[in-house]
């Protein structure tokens, strides 16, 4: 008896993929997209990402007490240690704050100030989350048509008896100017997609929460804008596909350059752009060129 051949399996091709943050810089500059995604170019954190993340730490920290000890003299006290905790993890964190004691304790201090935001709007006593710091993510598309996993962590997700979600993210600055809070908004509406098509369920309330100014804005989705939030999102990621294959990501000057760590290398700025990197090879364009195809 002749021996069939054994067929081959391959593994499965991963599905492209898109974060709230990365579909953020592409809508915001597409070459602001190139440089952090597909230059993967670091950028130095400043002082006040570093006070962000410390206050983030100790919000999330917070909810690890029982109720009745979620005070603002308690998560005053877990400034310090949280402080120790981040830089302990990442060592490059401790030279953004001078190395005298002063300079030390005013950025501890500035923090505090953040927290004394969070609890004029809020008392922690009265909650408890379903979920903090948590990864979410969710495939859209049905299977053999085109299909994209979205994924991103939310700072905050609340659900009621009832089974009502509300999705909150902290912002350690201030009320934002239109172009940030866009941005965020649409960080959100991602958010919600996801709980969406993961749950079932659009959540009721999409919650920026401005420490600096001790201020909440609310925003309620629903199922139509997020089915038409769904279509933007492919494409968007259409988009970015059809500029890796050009290799072309065109800058788009905004207030929001001002903010950029990338003008050196902007063209809008006099800068010159870096060779596209090697590491997307031919392949992955081909591959790429291939689902655009695909999807027409």
């Amino acid at each position: 008896m002749t021996e069939q051949p054994v067929s081959e399996t391959t593994a499965p091709r991963p599905l492209p993929s898109l974060s709230p943050s990365r579909a953020a810089d592409f809508k915001t500059c597409p070459l602001l997209y190139r440089f952090r995604s597909i230059d993967r170019i670091p950028e130095q954190p400043t002082a006040e990402q570093a006070r962000g993340t410390l206050v983030h730490a100790v919000l999330e920290k917070l909810f690890d007490a029982p109720a009745a000890d979620r005070t603002r003299e308690v998560a005053d006290e877990l400034v310090t240690p949280q402080w120790d905790r981040l830089v302990g993890e990442q060592p490059e964190l401790a030279a953004l704050v001078d190395g005298t004691e002063r300079t030390r304790d005013e950025f501890l201090s500035s923090a505090q100030e953040l927290l004394g935001g969070y609890f004029a709007v809020e008392d922690p006593r009265r909650l408890e989350p379903a979920e903090r710091e948590t990864l979410i993510e969710a495939v859209l598309g049905a299977e053999g048509e085109e299909q994209l996993l979205i994924r991103g962590y939310i700072d905050r997700l609340d659900v009621a008896p009832g089974g009502l979600l509300r999705v909150v993210d902290y912002k350690t600055g201030g009320s934002p100017r239109e172009a940030f809070e866009s941005r965020a908004l649409f960080q959100l509406k991602f958010y919600a997609l996801v709980l969406w098509r993961t749950r079932g369920t659009v959540p009721r309330v999409l919650r920026l929460m401005y420490l600096k100014d001790a201020e909440i804005c609310d925003y309620t989705p629903d199922a139509e804008e997020l089915t038409r939030f769904e279509r933007t999102l492919f494409a968007l990621y259409r988009a970015i596909e059809a500029a890796t294959v050009a290799q072309d990501f065109r800058p788009k000057p905004s207030k929001l350059c001002g903010w950029c760590a990338h003008q050196s290398r902007c063209p809008e700025f006099g800068g010159t752009l870096p060779p596209f990197p090697q590491q997307v090879t031919a392949a992955t364009i081909d591959a790429r060129q291939r689902r655009l195809e695909g999807t027409k």
